[in-house]
């Protein structure tokens, strides 16, 4: 009932969640729960369960009809009035003069002003008030009834039990009056009658009260033609007192549903009984009987007609409607012997030719069959093997076996040369010689394979002086190259102290030897040798 999004629907579509709404309204499907577990009643129209869009709601529900926007801050509590929080023992200073409280000053005190306040006297200190503060919204603001306890209204109940009672003491007493002026009087028997009439008069009769009122039930007030100043009527009700309530025919609660505003009870509250001894079973009965169905039918046809581009409608021109319907089924029955005459035609009708022949329909035959005491069979009916629907003992591709008369490792392949594959041609032993060789190399490859991963290549890593933090004892040096690297290191060193004597044209050389490395290594300055200052 409550779709979550108006998503396109095809025609099928559209008729089947028609008919799974009628199912719900009859009772016959589960009703549709919302995200909260809770079941949507089918009866709601489509306008108020449908969801905006704005909302992207993914599943049924009613959400959008409540208010979903209420404010935790607000609050439906109120004041607990008359609530004493604390009883001090002293007068405090900042308290009320009058009483003592703390939670007031002398001017808005409600207690009766003293002669001396607590403040001087120092005695009969008053409790402080409970004082509490509540954020209430806008409903809350306006409730009239909000804070009002209910059980102050039993007062109005004693008042009115009250004055019943005074009124039923006082005719007991007036009607003891008059039987003692009876009594004491002798008058004729038309002062007697009188007597008697006031006495029916003053008496209360609960049980003819009750009878009068049970008399108005059988009346049903209907309103007729009040909108347009008409007058009101009562309408008897027709329905047998005798008569056995549908809710009161079975009493379980987990029967039938009753449903008290429309006073309906859908399905049947007794499903057990002899159908023949019940005289209801359910309101369904009426929909699955008589014209229902019919007019059911003929709703499904307007809608279908509509969709397809017909100017139809149910309610505006319901002749109309019923017309095309029957032209409808008409036409439908004509086109369905049209068809069935055309495929009798083509292919014939078994049920129109002769019958067969009486031995053929009990199965006798000429054949002589001999059997044993234990009933087998010894001669005359050898046992036949059931045959498939597939070609037998048909070879192709130079195969000498069937596919499928071979399996291995999940699939299915020919015995005789051991191929998985169903179009493949038969190599016969030396095919199956080949894969086995084939089948051990590959095994071979990938053991190889994998021994290698294992044992990973070491490869030998050089020291090399150059960038190495130590110097490696089997190095050689040359000692013209290294007097020339020495010059170089002395020639650097001097263009960093003095700029001015850098050239514009500077030639940048990244290539180190062992040698420019060493000599490096003599001239850098070591900040921990204590002879650093005299070294240059």
């Amino acid at each position: 009932m409550a779709t979550a999004s108006a998503s396109f629907k095809s025609r099928e579509d559209h008729r089947k969640q028609l008919e799974l709404e009628e199912a719900r309204k009859a009772g016959l499907a589960p009703a549709e729960v919302d995200e909260d577990g809770k079941e949507i009643n089918p009866h709601i129209p489509q306008y108020m369960s449908s969801a905006p869009w704005y909302l992207n709601a993914e599943r049924p529900s009613l959400k959008h009809q409540r208010k979903w926007k209420s404010d935790p801050n607000y609050s439906k509590s109120w004041y607990d009035r008359g609530a004493k929080i604390y009883q001090a023992d002293r007068y405090r200073k900042g308290a009320c003069e009058n009483c003592g409280a703390m939670t007031h000053d002398k001017k808005s005190c409600m207690d009766r002003p003293r002669k001396l306040g607590a403040k001087w006297t120092n005695m009969h200190i008053a409790p402080d008030e409970k004082i509490e503060s509540f954020e209430l919204d806008y409903d809350g603001k306006r409730d009239r009834w909000n804070g009002y306890d209910a059980s102050t209204y039993s007062r109005v109940i004693e008042q009115y039990e009250a004055r019943d009672e005074a009124r039923r003491k006082y005719l007991k007493e007036e009607q003891l009056k008059k039987l003692e002026e009876k009594n004491n009087k002798k008058a004729d028997e038309d002062g007697g009658s009188d007597d008697d009439d006031d006495d029916d008069y003053l008496k209360v009769d609960e049980a003819k009260v009750d009878e009068s009122k049970q008399m108005d039930f059988a009346k049903v007030e209907k309103r007729v033609r009040t909108t347009g100043g008409g007058s009101t009527g009562t309408v008897r009700n027709l329905r047998i007192r005798e008569d056995t309530a549908k809710y009161l025919l079975n009493l379980d609660v987990n029967s039938a549903y009753y449903d008290p505003k429309t006073r309906s009870m859908r399905e049947d509250p007794i499903p057990d009984s002899d159908p023949n001894e019940k005289f209801y079973e359910g309101d369904n009965q009426n929909r699955l009987s008589g014209q229902a169905l019919e007019f059911k039918q003929l709703n499904i046809h307007a809608w279908e007609a509509f969709e397809k581009g017909q100017d139809i409608h149910m309610q505006a021109a319901p002749s109309q409607a019923e017309l095309l319907f029957k032209n409808y089924k008409v036409i439908k029955d004509k086109l369905k012997n049209n068809t069935k005459d055309t495929i009798m035609e083509k292919y014939g009708n078994a049920a129109s030719e002769e019958a067969l022949p009486r031995e053929l329909l009990l199965g006798q035959s000429e054949r002589e069959v001999e059997y044993d005491r234990a009933g087998r069979i010894i001669r005359g009916q050898e046992t036949s093997l059931p045959r498939s629907k597939y070609e037998e003992d048909v070879y192709i591709n130079n195969h000498t076996t069937v596919w499928g008369s071979w399996w291995r490792d999940h699939h299915w392949g020919y015995k005789c040369c051991k191929q998985t594959i169903r179009n493949s041609y038969c190599t016969g032993s030396a095919g199956i010689e080949a894969a086995e060789a084939a089948t051990e190399l590959l095994k071979a490859n990938m053991a190889r394979k994998e021994a290698a991963e294992d044992k990973p290549v070491q490869h030998e890593e050089k020291q090399l002086a150059t960038w190495g933090t130590e110097v490696p004892d089997d190095l050689v040096l040359d000692k013209k190259l290294l007097a020339e690297a020495l010059k170089k290191e002395d020639e650097r060193k001097t263009e960093e102290r003095d700029e001015r004597k850098r050239k514009y044209n500077v030639k940048w050389d990244d290539e180190v030897t062992v040698e420019d490395m060493e000599a490096y290594r003599m001239k850098k300055i070591h900040h921990d040798d204590p002879m650093k200052d005299f070294l240059h």
